[in-house]
């Protein structure tokens, strides 16, 4: 079992950062610190003043354990290999298995969504 401390995220302290993709802003939960980088878990937003229009995240996978997303707000659009393509909305969610690929190919200016991923760090490799 990963030790694990006590961690709280509250709205009115929230801060965004630039992430890996420089479209989306990340609102890092604390949860990768807390678990000793066992999980890791953020709020995934728009970046505010920029179009997503055109910007697809091109086919990717994800070299990790565990990867799940559940829509806050707005929606989003991704392809699957093997499950074609999937518009989430306010409510749905996804679990990615290992390896799987993909593509994010759409949002709404609204969007935000809170991702898990085990390890809270992991390697993206592009296709």
């Amino acid at each position: 079992m990963t030790d694990q401390k006590f961690c709280t995220s509250h709205a009115a302290d929230a801060h965004w950062e630039d992430g890996p993709r420089g479209f989306f802003q990340y609102r890092d939960l604390g949860i990768k610190d807390a678990t000793n980088g066992a999980y890791n878990a953020h709020v995934i937003r728009l970046k505010p003043g920029i179009a997503h229009e055109g910007r697809d995240t091109g086919q990717h996978q994800h070299a990790l354990d565990f990867q799940m997303f559940y829509v806050l707000k707005g929606w989003i659009k991704f392809t699957y290999d093997g499950h074609g393509e999937h518009t989430f909305k306010a409510g749905d969610s996804c679990l990615q298995p290992p390896g799987i690929v993909h593509d994010e190919i759409g949002c709404s200016d609204d969007l935000e969504l809170i991702e898990i991923t085990a390890p809270g760090d992991f390697k993206t490799i592009a296709l």
